[in-house]
């Protein structure tokens, strides 16, 4: 029983991060932090973009949960759950590597996925990086990933209705 509450609060932060990754790319990252991430949507032949730094800014998140659930650092202060969700906060970042920055940009592995839930979230954010700018777009997740067909369509509504500038190339 003693493993069971933290188990879940585990996976249960992994989950929440995924929509703190979502509010953060939609709302920061395609708003004031543009700078930060403009790069990530502009070719370039770098190993490193200044975008990577919003994965520092999670590894601060993450440290900053184990040291509030360490009894070294807080002493009485310390609250247990904060160590497991650090945990949580640290598994979505190796999830996001993974997926995001591996599967789908291809960074550190090349693998084309012919069908599933791989090939899914490749489109998604093919389509994410279909629109030119930071105004607009679609697919803010990193994990989850919408129907690539209602993505498309939503595109083609921004496209219409002058909210964002979409490439030709936008097919997945």
């Amino acid at each position: 029983m003693a493993v069971i509450l933290p188990v879940l609060i585990v996976v249960a932060t992994i989950f929440a991060m995924e929509g703190v990754a979502w509010a953060s790319h939609k709302y920061i990252m395609h708003g004031f932090g543009w700078d930060w991430h403009r790069d990530h949507h502009e070719p370039h032949d770098n190993m490193l973009e200044k975008n990577d730094l919003y994965g520092l800014v999670g590894a601060a998140m993450s440290i900053s949960m184990f040291a509030l659930g360490s009894p070294l650092v807080m002493g009485d202060a310390a609250w247990w759950p904060a160590t497991w969700i650090g945990l949580g906060i640290l598994g979505y970042g190796i999830i996001y590597t993974l997926v995001h920055d591996g599967l789908v940009h291809q960074r550190y592995f090349r693998w084309v996925p012919r069908g599933g839930y791989a090939k899914r979230i490749v489109q998604a954010h093919k389509l994410h990086h279909a629109t030119v700018g930071k105004e607009g777009g679609v697919s803010f997740g990193f994990v989850f990933a919408g129907d690539p067909a209602k993505l498309k369509a939503e595109l083609r509504r921004q496209r219409e209705a002058g909210i964002a500038g979409v490439r030709e190339s936008a097919g997945a």
